[in-house]
């Protein structure tokens, strides 16, 4: 299959320079394997969805020469197909109700992890609800060596995690309704035919829980590659709530000069010929952005296209 990747924002607010990171990363990803570069908008999260941030996101994108390769995909039209998979997976016994508040969970929490020392979802309501409505839909996870999910990811090396001693039964369907990031992101990387997933390494823990759901749909499973975040001075994870501020529009090369150095990529260097001799000019920003990309592609390939 040739290769198809994503950059996936969620329209919580206009992009920053943790996101640009990203998208960045993945654009650059595509373009070095010669692939297809998708744009997928994960507003899946209504009451976390901010009117305008996903049009702002995309005119951002435009500005900064990243066109997507086909229309964009938003996540609020792709009900029906979370709907389906949601069904296969209860049909096919994965599935189970939980009545537990977020009160009797944190604090059903606190209590296993004094006995097991551990966080994962205790399965309080596995074996039903004793007469309890039910709130959200779980996916239940194996128990033992099953349980144990093992991946390499193309930045951060070999990763394992035992998803009954670090998880637990994950929610598939929240108690309001919504349809958990962990479900749609799944489904939208298969019907999107994903090879690649690039993205920041604060989701690096989601993985495993998408490999095994992809398992279980008997989908494919994409090769991951998660970068290292950008962070505030205090070492927190870049958002708006951390004291991202606005990208700088008006020089866009300069910017995307600062996300590709984040990434361990000089896309300024230049080299001319002077004398009828290579040499090597001090290293400055390419003055368009067509050479700033064809620069940073070329870094790019060196280390990851085989």
């Amino acid at each position: 299959m040739s290769y198809r990747g994503r950059f996936a924002p969620s329209p919580t607010g206009p992009l920053h320079m943790g996101s640009l990171v990203s998208a960045l990363a993945s654009w650059l990803d595509a373009r070095a394997h010669g692939g297809t570069w998708i744009v997928r908008i994960e507003d899946v999260d209504g009451p976390r969805t901010v009117p305008g941030a996903a049009e702002d996101i995309l005119a951002t994108l435009a500005r900064f020469g990243m066109h997507a390769d086909e229309p964009p995909v938003w996540q609020s039209g792709r009900e029906s197909a979370y709907a389906e998979a949601f069904e296969r997976l209860v049909a096919a016994g994965f599935v189970y109700p939980c009545a537990c508040t977020r009160r009797e969970i944190a604090d059903s929490l606190v209590s296993a992890h004094a006995r097991h020392a551990t966080l994962a979802y205790p399965g309080t309501c596995r074996n039903g609800l004793h007469g309890r409505a039910p709130r959200a839909w779980r996916l239940r996870v194996p128990d033992g060596e099953a349980a144990r999910v093992d991946f390499t990811d193309r930045w951060q090396g070999a990763q394992s995690q035992d998803l009954a001693t670090e998880v637990g039964d994950f929610v598939l369907r929240r108690s309001d309704g919504q349809w958990a990031y962990q479900l749609a992101v799944v489904v939208d990387d298969a019907d999107a035919r994903i090879t690649h997933v690039v993205r920041g390494a604060d989701l690096l823990d989601s993985t495993a829980r998408q490999i095994y759901l992809q398992r279980c749909l008997g989908v494919s499973t994409p090769a991951y590659l998660h970068v290292p975040v950008v962070t505030n001075q205090d070492g927190e994870k870049l958002s708006k709530q951390t004291g991202a501020t606005a990208l700088d529009l008006d020089r866009p090369v300069a910017t995307l000069a600062a996300a590709a150095r984040h990434l361990g990529i000089e896309a300024g260097e230049i080299r001319g010929e002077m004398r009828g001799e290579m040499r090597s000019e001090p290293r400055e920003e390419p003055r368009s952005l067509d050479a700033f990309y064809a620069a940073a592609t070329a870094e790019w390939a060196k280390r990851f296209v085989p």
